[in-house]
């Protein structure tokens, strides 16, 4: 079922399904996710059942604020002296970024795997926002949301991609298209120093700018401490059914016009006089951009049937990073 939510009464039926322990897709500002109330283990369980995620792949806990954050939290942790995790959480929620910290025994166990660990996250859209505001007074302290497709696959971006991927047997409040377009920059702060597990849209260079937080990428990290398990981080992730290749601009150039199996291209340098069984689709000049429409654009390419996507590297630089990290996934 879709819900509109600017209909009158979406947010409290929206919230009502939560509390009632069911799953609801539920829309973010970075994708679109399938929710479950964190502190019901049965409500969790169905999560990982729909999706068919392995038990022990940790979800981030969605909540309306750093107060109620808190509640996640091992006690005294966010209390301790220059505490990155509480500086990140207040200088960058509500927005796409997940930080990593030390749970409450007592809390999520399963939403976080397992883990003594739990990744939290207070989302930017306003329809979200809302709802978990409205969950939090029937009782829901938080909400586990990983991306609302099956495990693995294209995340989606619109109500509608989750309708496809799930049917009608799944209540879905359509909140329109997602403005960031992919997962969340996830920060790992149970460490000594913060340590970057999942890049997104938030860089280390915007933590550093923002915070004067120095973030480590995990090649720079010296313990031997292991990291804890994260979403989005398999090897293998976030792939369509055709296969998805990475080429340089040079070789996608070469390769473009002597293609024979029905694939498809999406580039941002402009190809012209392509075969007639080529699917084109030009990429946007700006990773914000980019990111916007990456997975919209797989789950488009991917519906016209072709064999394989082709995809021009993007940018080595860090605003790229999140995009450069999704793609090498669907390729692996």
């Amino acid at each position: 079922m879709l819900l509109d939510a600017r209909r009158a009464n979406a947010i409290e039926q929206a919230a009502d399904v939560l509390a009632a322990g069911q799953l609801l897709g539920l829309p973010t500002e970075t994708v679109y996710g399938l929710a479950a109330r964190a502190d019901q283990d049965a409500a969790v369980a169905q999560i990982f059942a729909a999706k068919g995620r392995p038990a022990n792949h940790p979800l981030i806990v969605h909540v309306p604020s750093l107060e109620a954050a808190r509640a996640f939290v091992a006690p005294g942790f966010l209390e301790q002296p220059e505490q990155a995790a509480t500086a990140l959480m207040q200088a960058f929620w509500p927005g796409p970024l997940t930080v990593i910290v030390p749970r409450h025994p007592d809390r999520a166990a399963a939403a976080a795997g397992g883990q003594n660990s739990v990744g939290l996250r207070c989302p930017a859209h306003p329809v979200a926002l809302a709802v978990l505001q409205a969950a939090a007074e029937r009782g829901v302290a938080g909400v586990a949301a990983p991306s609302a497709n099956l495990f693995g696959r294209v995340s989606p971006t619109t109500a509608q991609h989750v309708h496809t991927e799930f049917g009608n047997g799944l209540t879905v409040l359509d909140g329109g298209a997602c403005s960031v377009g992919i997962e969340s920059t996830i920060i790992d702060c149970t460490r000594e120093q913060p340590v970057l597990l999942r890049p997104g849209m938030v860089s280390v260079q915007d933590i550093a700018d923002k915070t004067g937080i120095t973030v480590l990428l995990p090649e720079q990290v010296r313990s031997q401490q292991a990291a804890p398990r994260a979403s989005g981080t398999l090897d293998s992730h976030y792939a369509p059914s055709a296969r998805v290749r990475l080429y340089s601009t040079t070789e996608l150039q070469a390769m473009a016009h002597q293609a024979s199996d029905r694939i498809a291209i999406w580039s941002r340098t402009p190809l012209t006089q392509l075969p007639a069984h080529v699917v084109y689709a030009p990429m946007p000049p700006s990773a914000v951009a980019t990111a916007h429409t990456l997975f919209a654009t797989l789950r488009d390419l991917d519906a016209q049937g072709v064999q394989e996507i082709w995809v021009e590297q993007v940018p080595t630089s860090e605003e790229w990073a999140g995009i450069a990290d999704r793609l090498r996934r669907a390729a692996a």
